[in-house]
């Protein structure tokens, strides 16, 4: 199973750019989106199932043009499940999986801290995010959870850390979070197979960082550790340019 996660900073945006044909060309089995920032019916269904994509589940934000994540899937789920059951996290359209018989496929948009309100709110989504999945592991031994965590794990993972380490989405507590979260039974896709600096999945649309590779690696496919002898490759696409995000992905035997 080859699975992509994409944050595509609106997708309406992302398809006049190309986003459609990108996906028909890249033929993953599963996509998880993030910051779809459209309703259901703002959505072209029949173009991409066209592409190949006839399974699509969509969970938007209450607020109109923000936030929201979707999964599009090749292969008919068992089950779906929309949010988490946690109100401040469900209203802003944050979580969203799949259950098929050997995995669970989750598409999260982990907030950003972007002023003190926001990172209170984030640290508690954090926290509730970590208890949702403790327990959801009890009945799922499966899972890859894929998205946007606007956390970048190590030094490594981000263009400047010394510049950065006073900013939300590489805070010291951030960073354990994180950390304490792989260390209960997830494994970094990527950096199971690449342990290369100056690779990034986010880009400011400031001063030409993209061009100039001054980039952020906060999109991951984390894999259950179970999973661990069937994972197969994890890479990034840095050359789709749909977004201010690229595309990361894992494949799964």
């Amino acid at each position: 199973m080859r699975i992509i996660s994409y944050n595509v900073n609106g997708i309406r945006a992302a398809i006049s750019k190309g986003f459609i044909e990108w996906l028909q060309y890249s033929n993953p089995d599963v996509i998880c989106l993030q910051e779809i920032k459209a309703s259901v019916d703002q959505v072209p269904h029949l173009d991409i199932e066209m592409a190949g994509y006839p399974y699509q589940y969509y969970f938007p934000a209450t607020k109109k043009g923000y936030s929201g994540v979707a999964i599009l899937s090749k292969i008919k789920p068992n089950n779906i499940v929309f949010g988490t059951g946690i109100e401040h996290m469900d209203f802003e359209g944050r979580n969203l999986r799949v259950d098929f018989d050997d995995l669970s496929v989750m598409s999260l948009y982990l907030p950003s801290g972007t002023n003190i309100d926001r990172l209170n709110h984030k640290f508690m989504f954090m926290d509730d995010f970590q208890n949702y999945i403790n327990e959801l592991k009890k009945e799922i031994t499966n899972m890859v959870i894929c998205g946007d965590y606007n956390i970048c794990h190590k030094a490594i993972d981000i263009h400047d850390p010394i510049r950065n380490a006073n900013v939300s989405g590489f805070l010291p507590q951030e960073r354990e979070w994180l950390d304490r979260f792989l260390k209960n039974g997830f494994i970094d896709s990527f950096r199971f197979f690449n342990d290369q600096p100056d690779n990034y999945s986010w880009w400011s649309y400031r001063a030409g960082a993209r061009g100039n590779n001054k980039g952020w690696r906060i999109d991951y496919c984390l894999v259950s550790e179970t999973l661990k002898d069937k994972l197969k490759r994890a890479y990034i696409l840095p050359d789709a340019k749909h977004s201010d995000h690229c595309p990361v992905v894992v494949e799964i035997e």
